[in-house]
């Protein structure tokens, strides 16, 4: 049992013996004791609906365990949406990698694919970093600006004012 369902038990137990000595006397119980009554009660209820949920999860993750659940063979790799309600799905199968096409209720197999090759492929795509590519573009709109500057320096206008 847990420390929260002890504390539980223990609190019930230790409220009922003052709501019975409360309740001995010949008057009407008190205030006092009408409360205690209650948050004993309260306590117990509380403490039977947690072991009953501590129990049931028990009892479910075991029945899970020896149905062979724990064994997985298919695998969701990756999803590639491409447009509302259809998509590519990379699928892991016993070993086998399946490209699947989803659109709305229909699933179609597209190709087997040999994850070792189209991932060499990918890898080799993906080797320059982002910093080299931010950089190359960097450069492309400098050299652009600069032509375009000096576009401006041989313009006509400015050619007369020289001579």
């Amino acid at each position: 049992m847990t420390r929260l369902a002890a504390t539980v038990a223990a609190t019930a137990a230790s409220l009922v013996p003052a709501v019975a000595l409360a309740a001995d006397g010949k008057e009407s119980p008190g205030l006092v004791a009408l409360t205690l009554q209650m948050v004993a009660s309260l306590a117990v209820v509380l403490g039977l609906i947690y072991l009953f949920y501590h129990l049931s999860n028990r009892w479910f993750k075991l029945g899970a365990q020896t149905r062979g659940s724990s064994e997985r063979h298919i695998r969701l790799v990756e999803t590639r949406y491409l447009a509302p309600k259809k998509s590519l799905v990379l699928v892991e199968v016993g070993g086998d990698f399946l490209l699947l096409g989803s659109s709305g209720d229909a699933l179609t197999f597209i190709k087997q694919i040999d994850i070792l090759e189209e991932i060499e492929v990918v890898d080799d795509a993906e080797k320059r970093p982002v910093a080299a590519l931010f950089q190359g573009k960097l450069d492309a709109m400098a050299a652009k600006i600069a032509a375009m500057k000096q576009g401006r320096a041989d313009s006509p206008g400015q050619r007369a004012e020289k001579l």
